[in-house]
């Protein structure tokens, strides 16, 4: 067989009826994973719901644009020209939301951007010599690091369905009546009788009416019991759908009972261009782009992984000229994404799957894929629409899609060797309790230097430096092609 012939799949050009089906199969297999990021720390940044469904918008519009450019190429050096899908890596989402808890509003969103951009160049820096750095994240690193990422995010999804720690929706609220008689106090203060101490403050002790409340949690059970009967009896494509599946049945019964509203909807326009910067200038921090630096090169690490699992998938041979073109568009596109108010971008692996499970190899399928990605991103009223959607509908859903990237994790890690290499478990061991300190006991931070808080209160920055030095101390540095190709096909979820 000749090269054109082991080539041509992946080049082939199909009719523009077909592209636009496939195109659109691939964009409902990925719209879920999508549009959850923006809504998360949109949310966690607690900005207006009109700047959130403006983040989906932008995500939405930049997924396609990466995407074409991955897909399509720009010179032989951009772009792996494989059948790829870009999104927001989940992989980014605990740090962010960290950002955005320390720092909420327009000023947390320009730092957060401010630390994607520049780990967005740094990563375009370190694609060429990404090679060099395989050796340090083999599946039992990786796998460590994507178990950790989900068990973090498991904390969001559990959140959604009962209320957020603090705010309106928190377990307990202050009492009105302490309030008034905390102010009577500073009036008598102001006339001459003894001081309030400063920090004196009044504890929230009333239960909240509407934390846990049992509507909010069966719609949440009936998200979650849609998505498992789906996933389970569906066939095809409805079955590669079924979280999407299930947060929309949530949505049409939470409509029917009242408890989604599409006012905003209405107001949104039919179109409107994403503008870059929405919210200033970006705040580029040392700390935080280091941070995600660090996120980014566990993301291009899988990114490596998936691409030498979509060679074998399509027949195409991946060297090491390929990897770099398509390692730099994870660079190049996460630096898009922090100019136009997103996030950082990766390979989809759940769209690697389907380009096994249907057949289609032509890269030509994706680009048609991002097209439609970016009509839906200058539709403001899509963003809107997603904007709506409960918190409560999310929690069933958000249960399933954290879940499974924890599960992608012990996936990874079934590739590891534990019977013959023992000190892997000390690998893993040591590094989840790591992880899992910023869960279990975050007042630690108090005591700890400020400014390299947003390194040590995320569970996953800790677990990737634990992971990392534990694996080179008992392990040495070595890299096997074979093991990257099975974890990348073992990790079907971001």
């Amino acid at each position: 067989m000749s090269d054109a012939s082991i080539i041509n799949p992946v080049d082939e050009k199909l009719p523009v009826g077909r592209l636009a089906t496939l195109g659109i199969q691939h964009v409902l297999v990925m719209y879920g994973g999508a549009v959850a990021v923006p809504l998360i720390v949109g949310r966690a940044l607690q900005l207006s719901p009109q700047d959130v469904a403006f983040l989906i918008s932008a995500d939405l519009f930049v997924c396609g644009l990466v995407t074409i450019i991955q897909s399509l190429g720009i010179t032989r050096h951009i772009g792996i020209r494989m059948p790829v899908m870009m999104g927001v890596t989940f992989a980014s989402v605990g740090p962010m939301v960290s950002m955005a808890t320390l720092s909420p509003g327009p000023d947390g969103a320009r730092m957060i951007f401010g630390a994607i951009i520049g780990a967005g160049f740094v990563s375009l820096l370190l694609a060429p010599v990404m090679g060099r750095l395989l050796r340090f994240f083999p599946p039992v690193v990786t796998g460590t690091i994507i178990l950790i990422i989900g068990v973090s995010l498991m904390r969001v999804g559990i959140n959604w369905t009962f209320g957020n720690p603090f705010g309106p929706t928190a377990p307990k609220l202050i009492d009105p009546s302490h309030v008034e008689w905390l102010n009577q106090i500073k009036k008598l203060a102001e006339s001459g009788g003894p001081a309030v101490p400063d920090g004196f403050a009044i504890a929230p002790t009333l239960s909240n009416p509407i934390y846990a409340e049992p509507s909010h949690i069966a719609l949440s059970a009936l998200v979650l019991i849609s998505i498992l009967l789906i996933a389970r009896f569906g066939r095809g494509l409805i079955g590669n759908i079924a979280v999407l599946s299930g947060v929309i049945i949530g949505c049409i019964v939470a409509a029917a009972l009242g408890m989604m509203h599409f006012d905003r909807v209405g107001e949104a326009g039919w179109f409107a261009v994403v503008t870059p910067l929405r919210f200033g200038m970006p705040i580029f921090n040392p700390v935080l782009i280091a941070t995600m630096t660090l996120v980014m090169i566990v993301v291009m690490i899988e990114s490596t992984g998936m691409f030498l699992a979509l060679g074998e998938i399509t027949g195409k041979k991946i060297e090491q000229q390929h990897l770099t073109a398509g390692l730099r568009v994870d660079g190049i596109g996460t630096m898009i994404g922090g100019l136009f108010n997103t996030f950082p971008y990766t390979s989809f692996s759940q769209n690697v799957g389907l380009v096994g499970v249907t057949g289609v190899k032509s890269r030509y399928v994706c680009v048609a894929a991002g097209v439609i990605m970016i009509v839906l991103g200058l539709i403001p009223k899509m963003g809107a629409l997603v904007e709506a959607v409960p918190t409560f509908v999310l929690g069933g859903a958000g249960l399933v899609m954290f879940g499974m990237v924890a599960a992608t994790g012990v996936r990874i890690l079934t590739t590891v060797d534990f019977k013959t290499s023992r000190n892997n478990l000390f690998v893993v061991a040591v590094s989840v309790g790591f992880g899992l300190i910023p869960l279990l006991a975050p007042n630690y931070l108090m005591w700890m230097p400020h400014a390299i808080h947003p390194v040590i209160e995320s569970g996953i920055v800790l677990t990737s430096i634990a992971a990392i030095i534990l694996n080179a101390f008992f392990n040495g540095a070595k890299f096997e092609h074979a093991s990257a190709i099975e974890a990348a096909r073992m990790a079907d979820s971001h």
